[in-house]
This record gives C-alpha cells, structure tokens and sequence, in this order.
C-alpha cells in the first residue's frame, strides 16, 4: 500500500517534479512503518531575508495508528536547495519512525536494522560510487542520497549504513548515514 501524501506549497509556485520527489521520498517511509495513515509534506519558502538567497523549509506530518509524528527544524537550519530540503526531511523522518518502532516494539531493535558496508568506490568529480555490503554485493549511490550533505567528507573504507532500493541498473542506496552521524 502507497502512503498516501499531501504535499501543500507555500509561498511558493506548486512543481510538479517537486511533489514527485516528496512522493517518492515518502513512500520509502513504508521500509521503517508499514502502517502510515497519512503524510502531509509543507513546503515553504519563508519571507525572510538571507545573505545567500531564497531558503526553503520543510514541515513532515505522519500519522500513524494512535499517534501523529511531526519532523520539522528551526528556521535557521532551512536550506538554499529545494531539494536537499527535503531529502533532509525526510532523513529525519525516517530516524523518527525507527525511533517511533523502537518504542513500539523494543523487541525489533534487534532485527531492524539498516544495511551496512563500507565505501568500496568513489567518483567524486562524477558525483557517485559504491559500497560494498557485509555480504559481499555492491550498491550503488548517488552524492545526492549521502545525509546531510556530507558525500565530499567520504573516503574509501568509510562506514556507512543506508536504505536499499532497486534501481534502473541494480541495487542503490537511497538514504546513506555515515556511521557515527544519526
């Protein structure tokens, strides 16, 4: 079952390929809760002033049974990129729902957990690489997928953990945290 999601623009013109994005993003939220009611996603460019240009700030509301999850940051912590804005999001959304797990049922914090493996290979001037599993198999990942920006700052044999997909060409990291970083 899709997560259903709201995606609302504010102070800003509606995309189409930025509710795309949010839609993909939120429907790999079901690998963390398979029981989400809804998902609103508030996308707002705040009238403020900044040295670097227009910010972008992103509000997730999840409900699941019994409870409604709310990801948001501070206003200082909004991004210059739309897009990064919500990956950001909607990293943090997904720490708060195996957190929200973990709380359910402390039974699966043994049994849920991420893939691991370490950077194999890395195309920095390309933007890309590959890591390498506990059990041998290469992923795939894209800079974009690293949380919090951090793909400049890898290193072959770097730690990671990350969210598995299938992609056009195989396996690929959809979500990738450096170990240590939560």
């Amino acid at each position: 079952m899709a997560v259903p999601v709201q995606v609302t623009f504010r102070d800003m013109p509606p995309s189409d390929a930025v509710t795309a994005h949010v839609e993909k993003r939120a429907a790999k939220l079901e690998t963390f809760h398979d029981r989400i009611v809804k998902c609103h996603v508030m996308l707002e460019a705040p009238h403020r002033h900044h040295k670097h240009g227009k910010r972008y700030h992103v509000r997730i509301d999840m409900q699941v049974p019994g409870k409604e999850l709310v990801v948001t940051k501070n206003l200082e912590d909004t991004k210059e990129d739309l897009y990064a804005a919500v990956d950001d999001a909607f990293g943090d959304a997904e720490r708060v729902l195996e957190g929200y797990m973990r709380e359910l049922e402390p039974s699966l914090k043994n049994h849920v957990s991420p893939p691991r493996g370490v950077i194999k290979t890395l195309f920095t001037d390309r933007g890309y690489g590959f890591i390498e599993t506990e059990d041998g198999r290469e992923v795939y990942f894209h800079a974009n997928s690293v949380v919090d920006g951090k793909f400049e700052k890898l290193k072959v044999g770097t730690k990671v953990r990350f969210a598995e997909e299938d992609g056009d060409k195989g396996p690929q990291a959809s979500t990738v945290h450096v170990n240590g970083s939560n």
